[in-house]
């Protein structure tokens, strides 16, 4: 007896910035996806893009990009700003979504998202990718079958050093730059992968001259007296690892946490336990994967990655930027 192979999710691109790359490079690595097309501000550069990921066709129209037929998801990578109004626009085409992190600038806006895109019956996800590594599908069966014992401290960094560059859009206020939704996102959401939302937030952020966050520290509060640590920032290259800590054992996960990776289990008697995943490719096409599935199987989001949960990262976010001052103009 022979079983059919699911056709392909046909996959649009709207955004040409890395991501987008690392995306289209990772779907040819992939039996479940495959790249039919990129949009962008510009016909000229749609075109310029499609010739580097190989996209059979591109358009300078996201509008009319959204009516092909041909079109079953859409991954939206844009600049933060843009991520709601691309995201809307592809609800209402009635295309799967899946919406570059940070899933918006703020909760209001991933509510909207995710109001909309209910009413629609559409797909919609939040690509926080690292959620769908091998590394993290097994921390998670660890921490299932209480290998930590009872969790007492989760900690996460994030840091990459930018050049000072007023024209880029990490410097750029009215493209959400800075360090906290670019780079704090991931370990906002390791925290609340492992411990869900915080009670309370303490956070302190040191601004650059450009308006944005250079660096930003999160202590998080939950119930039971667990804590956790998130550090973003784009002024040094940190280590960039994670840990959780519990009763029982510890894991300690290898830089860069947040990508394809190793993590070692010790144990409070000392022994170890090492896990090793080895990846081809960027890591990116296990949640392009994930969308697959859930669009085959019906689904409307990912257990994996809620939308209540992407709300509710947002909704932490928000605090820690109302903590600090950070505003984003025409928010």
């Amino acid at each position: 007896m022979t079983t059919s192979t699911p056709e392909p999710l046909r996959w649009a691109i709207v955004g040409t910035g890395g991501i987008a790359k690392a995306f289209a490079e990772d779907l040819r690595l992939s039996d479940a996806g495959e790249l039919v097309a990129v949009g962008s501000r510009t016909a000229a550069r749609a075109e310029e893009f499609a010739a580097q990921v190989g996209a059979p066709r591109a358009y300078g129209d996201q509008a009319e990009m959204l009516a092909s037929a041909d079109v079953d998801a859409v991954y939206v990578a844009t600049p933060h700003t843009a991520h709601k109004d691309a995201a809307l626009a592809a609800i209402e085409a009635g295309k799967a979504v899946l919406v570059e992190k940070p899933f918006t600038i703020n909760r209001a806006e991933a509510e909207e998202l995710v109001k909309a895109a209910r009413a629609r019956g559409v797909f919609l996800m939040e690509a926080m990718w690292t959620r769908f590594l091998p590394h993290m599908i097994r921390l998670r069966e660890l921490l299932a079958q209480d290998r930590l014992g009872d969790i007492r401290l989760v900690t996460a960094e994030h840091g990459v050093w930018f050049r000072h560059d007023p024209a880029h859009r990490m410097f750029d206020p009215h493209l959400g730059g800075g360090a906290l939704l670019d780079l704090g996102v991931y370990p906002v959401s390791f925290l609340s992968m492992v411990l869900g939302t915080p009670a309370s937030v303490l956070a302190s952020t040191q601004f650059g001259d450009t308006g944005v966050d250079g660096h930003t520290a999160m202590i998080m509060n939950y119930e039971a007296g667990r804590q956790g640590v998130a550090t973003s920032t784009m002024e040094t290259f940190l280590a960039n690892r994670a840990s959780i800590a519990g009763t029982d054992a510890r894991i300690d996960i290898d830089p860069w946490w947040y990508r394809p990776t190793t993590f070692t289990l010790t144990a409070r008697t000392g022994a170890t336990e090492r896990y090793e995943f080895p990846v081809q490719g960027n890591g990116l096409r296990f949640q392009s994967e994930e969308v697959a599935r859930c669009v085959r199987e019906g689904l409307l989001e990912s257990p994996t990655l809620t939308l209540d949960e992407s709300c509710e990262i947002m909704g932490t976010m928000d605090e820690v930027r109302s903590q600090v001052g950070l505003r984003y103009p025409n928010e």
